[in-house]
């Protein structure tokens, strides 16, 4: 198998080719024993940068071109493979991250882009589609986690959903993780809040009469039963980021989305599914490099720390970790320096769960004319997750209100990722 940048060995190739003549059959059952014992991931951390970003000033530079208007590139720990100026730290990681820089989608409005890159579905009016992280919390088992398995810190205008699954999956929003966790504790003593519980009980079951089935629709007393525990559950430090060591906290570096990758790497740790830090501002019609440049002093240090941190702890194999928007920008600078909105070409990064890192999927015109090389769809990223977390894309799952199957992805893994 090759890359753009030379050969590209998956484990199962590399024990092969250790197990040439006589060793041949030694290492064909190396390579088969690899794939038999290698686990699926376990969860999903989703770097949302909301807005969408460029891919010129970002995953797929085209430096002294006339579409990189000025923008500069560097080069990585992998040969070949260069970052644009400002993400020095990624790039040493860049060993464990796969870049797909032929991205292609059908939605370039913010609200439809989003809901595209998130569900794997374009918009329907007839259905809502659950996100990524509301399938994993569907689709993979509960766990010991007291705490939401879905959450969403930082969250954009546009927060992840449980849609047809339900409210229930949902993400559970929460903001800066350097302040208070909001909703947790009591507003009252503990005496008289079990006394608050136990007259909700009173009233409750009176309303029950002969209202059972709708009052058991709604979910209510398993949402209190589950909020109950939450509040008492020693798992809530997970969002507690000052427990950290101070030199760990300034690898992530000082900024609200760098706490958020901290408190990522804490709650997928106490069993947490999905972790979405939201980094928005990325909406660069005017100023584009300026705007840029300032976005990348908050992701680069984060996503790098991140990508290390994990796998520090031996966290990053059963961890993916998917870096976007909802598209791209234009290659051509508008009149106020700004880029435009581009789903016709755009980059993200995908890293750890298994998946390989160290190349870069597709390619873009180095003069913004013609369509990428390689074109790849959302759906097909997707489906490349799923995998990863060992669930069968083509699973269908009923939407209620329409009695319709409707797959986890209508996507196809992409096979050069998935080892």
């Amino acid at each position: 198998m090759t890359s753009p940048h030379g050969p590209v060995l998956d484990r199962r190739g590399f024990l092969k080719l250790a197990g040439l003549s006589w060793l041949t059959p030694v290492g064909r059952l190396l390579a088969d024993q690899a794939e038999r014992t290698r686990q699926p991931a376990q969860s999903i951390i989703l770097l949302w940068l909301g807005g969408g970003p460029s891919q010129l000033e970002t995953f797929d530079p085209h430096p002294d071109t006339k579409i990189a208007a000025g923008t500069k590139a560097i080069a990585t720990s992998v040969r070949g493979i260069q970052l644009a100026e400002g993400y020095e730290q990624l790039a040493s990681q860049m060993g464990s991250v796969a870049l797909i820089r032929s991205m292609v989608s059908k939605e370039g409005d913010h609200e439809r882009g989003t809901y595209l890159m998130k569900t794997g579905y374009r918009p329907d009016p007839t259905v809502e589609h659950p996100s990524i992280g509301a399938i994993c919390c569907h689709e993979l088992p509960v766990g010991r986690t007291d705490i939401p398995r879905h959450i969403s810190i930082l969250t954009g205008q546009w927060p992840s959903r449980g849609g047809f699954l339900g409210g229930e999956f949902d993400a559970f929003q929460v903001d800066d993780p350097n302040g208070k966790l909001p909703d947790v504790t009591a507003a009252v003593s503990p005496p008289r809040d079990v006394a608050r519980v136990r007259d909700l009980e009173v009233v409750e079951r009176a309303f029950a009469r002969g209202r059972a089935g709708r009052v058991e629709e709604t979910l209510h007393r398993e949402t209190l039963a589950r909020a109950r525990v939450m509040m008492t559950s020693e798992q809530l430090q997970a969002f507690d980021v000052s427990q950290e060591p101070a030199a760990v906290r300034a690898e992530y570096g000082a900024t609200a989305f760098g706490r958020g990758c901290l408190a990522a790497r804490r709650l997928i740790e106490v069993g947490v599914r999905c972790v979405e830090v939201t980094l928005g501002g990325w909406d660069a019609h005017v100023n584009n490099h300026e705007i840029h440049k300032a976005r990348a002093r908050e992701l680069d240090p984060a996503f790098a720390a991140l990508l290390r941190d994990l796998a520090r702890r031996h966290l990053l194999e059963r961890t993916v970790v998917l870096c976007c928007g909802e598209f791209g920008r234009t290659p051509k600078v508008n009149p106020l320096g700004g880029r435009d909105h581009w789903p016709g070409g755009f980059s993200l990064a995908l890293a750890g769960g298994g998946l390989r890192g160290g190349l870069a999927l597709g390619q873009t015109d180095p003069e913004g004319l013609k369509d990428p090389v390689r074109p790849t769809t959302i759906e097909d990223v997707h489906a490349t997750v799923l995998t990863a977390l060992g669930l069968n894309p083509a699973k269908e799952n009923t939407a209620p209100a329409t009695g319709r199957p409707i797959k986890l992805s209508a996507g196809r893994p992409i096979r050069e990722l998935l080892v």
